[in-house]
């Protein structure tokens, strides 16, 4: 089953953007800036790992400020018996996709992995690795999933759910 995709997106300069994002910058970061939560760097225009020339300026990345102010981008919704049989496994694919997402893309991080009374929920920094968790999830182990990005905030909710 292709997972279902729903909400109002937008393009901006090549890449898709969720309306009103309030930890997106219209301006960028005086270069070089370096958070000084995480020490990731803001330099070419774009957040990244990297060492810090000696004079950087600090300001903390948009990722460090959603984990501060306990507000996700992204939540996946993990369901059904199959989970229940399969736990640690799925716990150690979706760790295995935020490891290899953050190592390029520093912005992408798991915030927290819940225990829910039907399943487990996973809180995102960023909407793509929420919907790539979901994915990878579908592609490993097939199931159903939906996902559905909100039309008023930064907001994507995807909900895995296999039974068998």
């Amino acid at each position: 089953m292709k997972p279902q995709r729903d909400g109002a997106m937008f393009r901006r300069h090549g890449h898709t953007r969720p309306h009103e994002d309030p930890y997106y910058q219209s301006a960028k970061p005086p270069e070089p800036s370096q958070c000084p939560m995480c020490h990731a760097i803001f330099s070419e225009g774009r957040w990244q790992w990297a060492d810090a020339p000696g004079d950087v300026h600090e300001e903390m990345c948009p990722a460090c400020r959603r984990v501060e102010d306990r507000f996700p981008a992204g939540y996946v919704t993990i369901k059904g018996k199959f989970f229940a049989e399969h736990r640690d496994e799925i716990i150690a694919l979706i760790k295995a996709k935020e490891k290899r997402e953050k190592a390029e893309r520093p912005l992408q991080r798991i915030m927290a992995i819940e225990d829910k009374r039907d399943g487990l929920e996973v809180s995102t920094t960023d909407s793509h690795i929420a919907r790539g968790i979901a994915e990878e999830l579908h592609s490993a182990y097939k199931g159903d999933l939906k996902v559905k990005y909100s039309r008023d905030e930064n907001l994507v909710r995807a909900v895995w759910t296999r039974n068998n």
